[in-house]
């Protein structure tokens, strides 16, 4: 059973019909889903009134040796204030059917436009993301006729002095779940290792 609340429904099933369009984007045979989670772990959140971050797309890399470049999935310019999607809470920010098979690695693409506001009346912050996204090293498998959850947790850490922010990934917090389709039952992988594009990598058992 998965065990973050999800929010946003109505968003979801918009962004399921929007970035999924439910076809298999590597090729005929057997397809499972991808459902992407967005969440926050405490880090400085605390310090946020309000810290919303734009998810513009997914790239995942297939493990097949064959396999160059990763596939893209376009998002439809999903917002998440992370300031409500802390500890247990996540959000859906992407749904698609991909082909089933194993995958080396999965990549949040956010917008570097990020709108956030200090606590107490502190004003606006300066919030910075890597350039590239932030990759999450994590193994995970498409299973036929099977839903594979991916959770990723982001935070801000205080760069500093003053109101200037990074988003950094939380690697003790990022979740693969498999679920069967109208069974409501799977199971749940948290080893993991993650790196963001400006070369920081932290590896948990």
């Amino acid at each position: 059973m998965q065990r973050r609340t999800l929010l946003g429904t109505a968003t979801a099933s918009t962004l399921a019909a929007i970035s999924g369009c439910l076809g298999s984007l590597t090729g005929d045979g057997s397809t499972g889903t991808l459902a992407t989670h967005v969440s926050d772990d405490p880090g400085d959140i605390a310090d946020f009134e309000s810290c919303v971050v734009t998810v513009t797309a997914i790239d995942v890399m297939s493990a097949a040796e064959d396999a160059k470049e990763p596939e893209t999935i376009e998002v439809d310019d999903a917002e998440v204030d992370l300031t409500e999607v802390k500890n247990e809470k996540s959000q859906l920010v992407s749904e698609a059917e991909l082909d089933a098979e194993d995958y080396e690695w999965l990549r949040v693409a956010v917008s570097d436009d990020v709108d956030a506001t200090l606590a107490d009346g502190g004003g606006d912050a300066e919030v910075k993301v890597p350039s590239n996204g932030l990759k999450m090293n994590k193994e995970f498998e498409i299973r036929a006729d099977e839903t594979t959850s991916f959770t990723a947790d982001f935070t801000p850490v205080k760069r500093g002095q003053g109101s200037s922010y990074n988003i950094k990934p939380v690697s003790n917090e990022v979740t693969v779940t498999y679920e069967s389709e109208g069974t409501g039952t799977g199971t749940k992988a948290t080893s993991t290792t993650v790196s963001s594009e400006d070369g920081t990598d932290t590896t948990t058992g």
